[in-house]
């Protein structure tokens, strides 16, 4: 049977009614303010509703954005944002078809040929080709947790200082250290004013924000008192060296008043485990964060550097964007540049786009899927060869939800 549902473009009144629809289904309040914000970064072009007949039920669109990548830096992608159905309208085929209509333009354009996500629930994206790509840590530590006598944290003091005085140093300190580590996005203007957006929505009961500075390195945090004591709620540490990450963190460690420090979404390899005594006082917790779609993987390959030379023959599948099919033989050179090109020749690898994703930015072994039974071999050895091209140190690093 035809669905009834058709998807086409959003206008800006119509991008104005889906931020509405997103509240509903993120169980969000009114807030004008984000709305605005919202409006000034994203093209209602760039933006796809789901229709019931005249009736809005859903959308979501494409916020291009600019992440670095191994060896090559800023490179544009396909950041897809504020995916939402209206509840009493879902498991009707909207988000597939919001999906398939976002993808195929995207295809069918000749535009960014890498899209990305963060993924509201585990069990939604990968039906679409996105693979988990980066993880991200949850670190909690005691207030007043010793270093090891070796940890150096220079001589440089951190301040604690005002909006107006932390802007600039903060803005220029990210853009040094964001075209550096991979994984993490460029910001312009309009990005820096929605990142900090500072009213109650925002806030959800805790205090504004505050801003740690050093010469090397910046902490983003709030005061929380919601529970038992104060703590501090950490959404961004960026440092350019070690010894002003130890300054950072030292300085959040030593603060009054306070029983813990909470930071969500910092780097998986985050050091700050061997900067301490205890190693056991930083209880920390892995999660999925950034979700990698190869939307032409001819294209979107050679947009990274690999630790090459490798040549081999790779059969992948992939339903939803069936141009990606087939067998591909992948040529990596000493300098680690990378040429895919259609071959007849017989496949040393069978794997899904979504697995090729997944392992992109290197966070994710290709001989962890193997092992899942989501890489087949047909040569021995071949899995752990291409895993290995694929890997980056440091480990990829996506803080910013978007």
């Amino acid at each position: 049977m035809t669905s009834p549902l058709t998807v086409r473009p959003l206008t800006a009144e119509t991008l104005s009614d889906h931020l509405d629809i997103c509240r509903t289904a993120f169980y969000a309040e009114a807030d004008e303010p984000t709305r605005a914000a919202q409006l000034r970064l994203w093209e209602p072009a760039r933006f796809r509703g789901v229709f019931d007949g005249d009736e809005l039920i859903g959308g979501g669109g494409v916020w291009p954005r600019r992440i670095t990548l191994p060896g090559t830096g800023p490179q544009p992608f396909a950041g897809v944002t504020m995916v939402a159905v209206a509840p009493g309208h879902r498991r009707r085929g909207a988000l597939t078809g919001l999906m398939r209509s976002l993808l195929h333009d995207l295809h069918a354009e000749g535009a960014d040929p890498l899209a990305a996500l963060w993924a509201s629930e585990g069990g939604i994206y990968g039906r679409f080709g996105y693979g988990i790509a980066v993880e991200a840590s949850r670190v909690e530590i005691a207030k007043g947790a010793r270093f090891l006598p070796t940890v150096d944290t220079g001589t440089d003091r951190v301040r604690e200082v005002s909006r107006t005085v932390a802007e600039p140093l903060i803005r220029e300190l990210h853009a040094k250290v964001a075209e550096q580590r991979t994984g993490w996005l460029e910001r312009d203007e309009d990005t820096w004013h929605y990142r900090l957006l500072d009213g109650p929505p925002q806030r959800g009961g805790k205090q504004a924000w505050r801003f740690a500075v050093h010469p090397e390195g910046y902490a983003l945090f709030r005061v929380n008192a919601a529970h038992d004591g104060l703590s501090l709620d950490v959404q961004e540490i960026v440092t350019a060296t070690p010894a002003g990450h130890a300054a950072i963190w030292r300085h959040l460690l030593d603060s009054d008043l306070v029983s813990s420090i909470n930071y969500w979404g910092c780097a998986p390899d985050e050091p700050l485990r061997h900067l301490l005594a205890d190693p056991r006082a930083a209880k920390t917790e892995r999660e999925d964060s950034l979700w990698v779609r190869l939307v032409e993987v001819d294209r979107a390959l050679p947009m990274r550097t690999y630790t090459g030379p490798l040549d081999t023959v790779l059969e992948l599948t992939d339903e939803f964007c069936p141009w990606n099919a087939g067998r591909w033989r992948l040529v990596i050179d000493t300098g680690g540049r990378a040429e895919l090109t259609r071959t007849e020749d017989t496949p040393e690898l069978t794997l899904s786009s979504t697995a090729l994703g997944s392992a992109f930015l290197g966070g994710v072994r290709l001989s962890t899927l193997a092992a899942a039974g989501r890489v087949h071999e047909h040569r021995p050895a071949a899995a752990a060869a291409l895993s290995r091209a694929f890997l980056v140190d440091p480990a990829p690093h996506t803080m910013e939800i978007f």
